[in-house]
């Protein structure tokens, strides 16, 4: 993608005058219409149009400030001379949304796609932040390519219990599994679901909502600092006035994603992912969004760079600080600051200057959340050098197109381990058998769910950190290994293989393994096999069955008959790519 100055536009170029500026019946019609709302002409002619794409819903409590930051947004478009104009999108809130948010992420992105395509819109500002609605936008203003900049929501405030710092999604799952063996009782637990989440915002881990959002500002789409801003801070409305003041410029610039998105902002964005600890969900996102800029990124080029680049935010899940820490000790600046000898500084961001100049001299408070790369995180062990890194791609008969666990969440013992296999066909089955205290299992036995993926979730759920069975709980079992070709939440933590690909579904090798079999799991040599003889595999193949498919019509059946597999992003198949889009005619 070209990162070589454009002219500026002039008025008669911008894509709403084609609605607005012809002396014909349709653009009396267009003019007629925006004044059939109570504006004035000359409100909404000879302005740069401004589309805010805003995922706000009362079912996503991450996102229930956005409808006040669309009108700091649109203070910003008007005082910088534009026209703003607030367009509702597909709300994601991961928690409510099922089967998952995941099936939805591609219909997001067609939304914003065909949102800004098919309407006056001349920039954009996109405003999201929960889990797939960063990758979504993203996808969608990569695939249309006019002048936008992403809004993220920023992250809820922090909470205490016992004199600790909560992290949301992460200390929820721990403090299940001490209410299920008795040590939280029912009035202390009603306590906690009051007050563990206390304010509008994604979480406050360094989950997938973080993630993202750092990814989206890592390659230059965001402002500078603007991730981690805590989603109630005030500092947050005035980061959204600022985007809207920007993108009027950057419309007049014709600064669009295709002359900032470049294969150096992928491998600086992947570089932060693996500084930050940041979620496996981000190894299907990224591919998928380097696809719709015609980029090729796969999986072995996240693994190359987590071996170079440590782990250096101490957050949950990996460590033990909440985002609003990170937001006071210098937010991702400061962490791109610290690991620049990794990133291209050279690129282009939204501000319309170079990374580099973005963040030099940004202030940094050394208290511990941002460490040094000479002093990550989590140092590896002799028996076990890669136990601090945030990402590992695996290969073997178990998944000869990847699958990847996160180190730096993982017990490093259990990084190299060879143990029988519990194999589940639903997840139903398998949280169901959790309970049985008489489960024929032990600490070393691997647990294994399939029917998880893209195809066969569908829609990959975020089943991947099966829980401990609750017989090993009480003898004081806190993680296992565990192998699903699902995906895992971001806050979660635990010795999770994920993303098996090809997946079960769809005849993928883990649809061959049995109860009893051996598995084996080498992090070191990048390996994941079962230890069934091919003979005994090939016999497997010829008695395997494909599921019945359950969806006859509807979105679903297109998401299962387009997608793609996890090592490929989860896109649609006809959606990926950079070619050309005719803009619509008009008549």
């Amino acid at each position: 993608m070209s990162t070589e100055a454009a002219r500026p536009k002039t008025l008669q170029e911008l894509r709403s005058q084609r609605w607005f500026a012809s002396d014909d019946i349709r653009g009396f019609a267009h003019r007629q219409r925006m004044q059939q709302q109570g504006l004035a002409r000359e409100e909404f002619m000879g302005r740069p149009v401004i589309g805010i794409v805003n995922t706000w819903s009362e079912l996503s409590p991450c996102h229930a400030h956005l409808r006040e930051r669309a009108e700091s947004v649109k203070r910003g478009v008007l005082q910088a001379g534009g026209y703003p104009l607030e367009l509702p999108a597909l709300s994601l809130g991961e928690v409510m949304v099922k089967p998952t948010t995941m099936i939805y992420r591609n219909l997001l992105a067609i939304e914003c796609e065909e949102l800004l395509r098919s309407l006056p819109i001349d920039g954009a500002v996109l405003m999201g932040g929960c889990d797939k609605t960063t990758p979504g936008l993203i996808m969608g203003a990569l695939s249309m390519d006019i002048p936008a900049i992403f809004l993220p929501a920023g992250p809820m405030m922090n909470d205490r219990y016992k004199g600790q710092a909560v992290g949301a999604g992460t200390h929820t799952k721990k403090f299940w599994a001490e209410r299920t063996i008795g040590n939280i009782d029912e009035a202390e637990w009603i306590r906690l679901e009051a007050r563990m989440t206390r304010t509008p915002g994604t979480c406050n881990t360094m989950g997938t909502a973080s993630t993202m959002t750092a990814i989206a500002e890592a390659m230059g789409l965001s402002l500078p600092g603007a991730m981690s801003i805590p989603a109630v801070d005030s500092e947050h409305s005035r980061m959204a006035w600022r985007c809207g003041e920007r993108i009027v410029s950057m419309v007049w610039e014709d600064l669009k994603p295709s002359r900032i998105v470049t294969k150096a902002s992928f491998l600086n964005a992947v570089a932060a992912y693996m500084a930050l600890g940041g979620s496996t969900n981000a190894a299907v996102h990224l591919p998928a969004m380097a696809g719709r800029a015609g980029i090729d990124l796969n999986i072995d080029e996240l693994d190359a760079i987590a071996r170079r680049v440590p782990v250096i935010a101490n957050l949950y899940p990996s460590g033990e600080k909440l985002m609003e820490d990170f937001h006071y000790a210098g937010g991702l600046p400061a962490v791109l600051n610290r690991i620049a000898a990794h990133l291209d500084l050279s690129v282009r961001t939204v501000t319309g200057r170079t990374l580099g100049e973005d963040i030099a001299g940004w202030p940094t408070e050394d208290d511990g959340t941002i460490l040094d790369p000479t002093a990550p995180l989590r140092q590896g062990t002799p028996e076990c050098p890669e136990a601090g890194i945030a990402l590992a791609v695996l290969r073997g008969n178990l998944c000869p197109d990847g699958a990847v666990i996160k180190p730096s969440a993982a017990t490093p013992e259990l990084l190299r381990h060879t143990g029988r296999a519990l194999v589940f066909d639903s997840n139903a089955d398998m949280l169901a058998a959790m309970a049985d205290e008489e489960l024929d299992c032990d600490a070393s036995t691997v647990l294994v769910l399939r029917n998880g993926g893209p195809v066969g979730g569908p829609g990959m759920p975020e089943w991947g950190n099966l829980p401990i069975p609750k017989k090993l709980l009480r003898q004081g079992v806190r993680d296992m290994l565990r192998i699903s070709d699902s995906r895992m939440s971001g806050t979660h933590y635990g010795t999770c293989v994920l993303h098996v690909s090809p997946e079960s579904a769809i005849g993928g090798p883990l649809a061959l393994l049995r109860t009893g079999d051996t598995v084996r799991l080498d992090i070191g040599a990048r390996s994941l096999d079962m230890l069934v003889s091919d003979e005994e595999l090939a016999e497997r193949r010829r008695q395997w069955t494909p599921p019945a498919p359950a969806y006859a019509r509807g979105y679903t059946k297109i998401f299962q008959h387009e997608v793609t597999q996890a090592h490929l992003g989860c896109d649609f198949a006809s959606l990926a790519g950079n070619a050309p889009t005719p803009e619509p005619p008009i008549y």
